[in-house]
């Protein structure tokens, strides 16, 4: 008998410390639920204007592979990729 008077408190000591460390967690996540709600949403972050269409930055290698898989894909024809590259290469 006495084996399970001491189970019993056992028991009864955890289910206890349990309640109170749930309980001190709930009031720490309740004082922290106001402060969060009190603090104003952070700005929204403007990005930089993007650069005006008028003067594109101008990237010979770049329009070289646009070519070259135009060609590769079969939209271009030799002739009009050669055109092309004369012109970029040009500029």
């Amino acid at each position: 008998m006495p084996r399970m008077l001491r189970r019993a408190a056992v028991l009864g000591a955890t289910a206890h410390v349990a309640s109170n460390r749930g309980q001190a967690r709930a009031e720490a996540e309740a004082d922290q639920q106001p402060a969060a709600a009190a603090a104003p949403p952070p700005p929204p972050v403007q990005d930089e204007a993007p650069a005006p269409a008028a003067a594109p930055v101008e990237d010979p290698y770049g329009d070289l592979m646009k070519l070259k898989g135009l060609l590769d894909a079969g939209a271009l024809t030799q002739a009009e990729f050669d055109t092309q590259k004369q012109k970029i290469l040009s500029a």
